[in-house]
């Protein structure tokens, strides 16, 4: 009797330890199918034709950059750049304001609007110049505009005013709604370390925030050290900077990123977001190969942009389907221009999947280095497809 109980207790046990394994085993499984469909995200998969009736352009004005958000109501906003077509494109630094348009649909018809963050004096950090505007609104509902702001003697000039350059710093304007009132600080949300070594002693530029799995911020931007001669000063390398509010203080983290001794390359105007299990971005990449002869599988046409993609937000590496699109755009509704780059990355996300990528370019025949802004539209795909959730 004791040695059949045992041998019926010894066969539940091997039951119950071969469902244990089983179950183990699909778990395994299903973690590694969602992490395979998440790092295979392939954004070139979902880029549309472009309607010729989308790119949008100010006349009377150099514009560059481009940064779209929808708002409650279903209008869509675009934040970009602009300075007068009198000057020089170098005039960027000296003279640009950041404009606002809107637009029923993120392909446009855009209208401009109003200068959304216009000069204000010279006392000001940012009295002089906006620049290269990163829209984003966090889950406190609140909207936020990132922007390059700096000051200096307002001097004209066809090379690079570099006062105006070095005094560039980072800041952030918030409103309740796109079409503001934006409020603005009194002092840059990211100004340059005091470490005369450091890789962001001479300026910073560029940001780019996504909100982190844990609540937190992670910022992304573009630093020049004062290591090479100066007044251009040197190298010009990319960081991350974390927060616990999306209006700072930040701690940087000053670990260089897409450098081209990693990458054979420069990696530059990156646009970063945080996935289901990682952070992604998109970088565009100019230029041939140098080290490393693989990165033409993801620059086959000397402009590109490239997807890539993290874990913690400091180490960055190419997705397995590295490239988004070249500048050789498909066009509906028209023949579309002959786009000299393709710069500027700004991937428009609604409920986490792509619906835009707004990008910038020169090259229409009557206004040659003007800039216009190109909203791309981004195929609808599955959640397993879009890397968010």
């Amino acid at each position: 009797m004791i040695h059949k109980q045992y041998v019926h207790t010894m066969r539940q046990n091997t039951k119950s330890k071969s469902a244990d394994a089983v179950t183990v085993a699909l778990v395994l499984l299903l973690l590694t199918v969602a992490g395979t469909l998440a790092q295979d995200l392939n954004l070139a998969a979902m880029v549309q034709p472009v309607p010729v009736s989308a790119i949008f352009r100010d006349p009377g004005f150099h514009i560059w950059d481009g940064s779209m958000i929808r708002d409650d109501a279903g209008k869509y906003h675009l934040f970009y750049s602009r300075w007068p077509a009198d000057f020089s494109q170098n005039a960027w630094v000296s003279h640009s304001a950041i404009a606002h348009a809107v637009a029923e649909s993120p392909t446009g018809p855009f209208r401009f609007k109003n200068v959304a963050l216009p000069p204000r004096g010279k006392d000001f950090w940012d009295g002089m110049v906006t620049h290269n505007p990163s829209v984003t609104r966090f889950k406190d509902g609140k909207y936020y505009l990132y922007y390059m702001g700096n000051r200096g003697d307002g001097v004209l000039s066809k090379s690079l005013n570099w006062i105006h350059r070095n005094n560039q710093r980072i800041g952030v304007a918030i409103a309740e709604h796109p079409d503001g009132p934006w409020r603005r600080l009194d002092k840059p949300v990211l100004d340059v370390s005091g470490d005369p070594q450091a890789p962001d002693a001479l300026m910073v530029s560029n940001p780019t925030v996504t909100q982190r799995p844990d609540g937190g911020f992670l910022m992304m931007y573009k630093g020049v050290a004062k290591r090479k001669p100066l007044p251009a000063g040197g190298p010009v390398t990319f960081l991350i900077a974390r927060g616990d509010s999306p209006a700072g203080p930040f701690t940087k983290d000053l670990k260089p990123m897409f450098s081209k001794e990693d990458w054979g390359v420069a990696a530059e105007d990156p646009f970063i977001w945080t996935g289901k299990d990682r952070y992604f971005g998109i970088v565009r990449i100019d230029g041939h190969p140098v080290i490393k002869e693989d990165v033409v599988r993801f620059n086959p046409t000397n402009s590109s942009f490239v997807l890539v993609e993290s874990q913690n937000g400091s180490d960055w590496k190419p997705a397995k389907h590295p490239l988004v699109t070249t500048k050789d755009l498909q066009w509906t509704g028209g023949e579309g221009p002959a786009m000299i780059t393709i710069q500027r990355p700004y991937l428009v996300l609604e409920d986490g999947k792509p619906v835009a990528l707004v990008c910038i370019s020169t090259g229409f025949p009557d206004a040659h280095d003007l800039g216009f802004i190109i909203p791309i539209p981004m195929r609808k795909e599955p959640d397993r497809e879009s890397g968010n959730d």
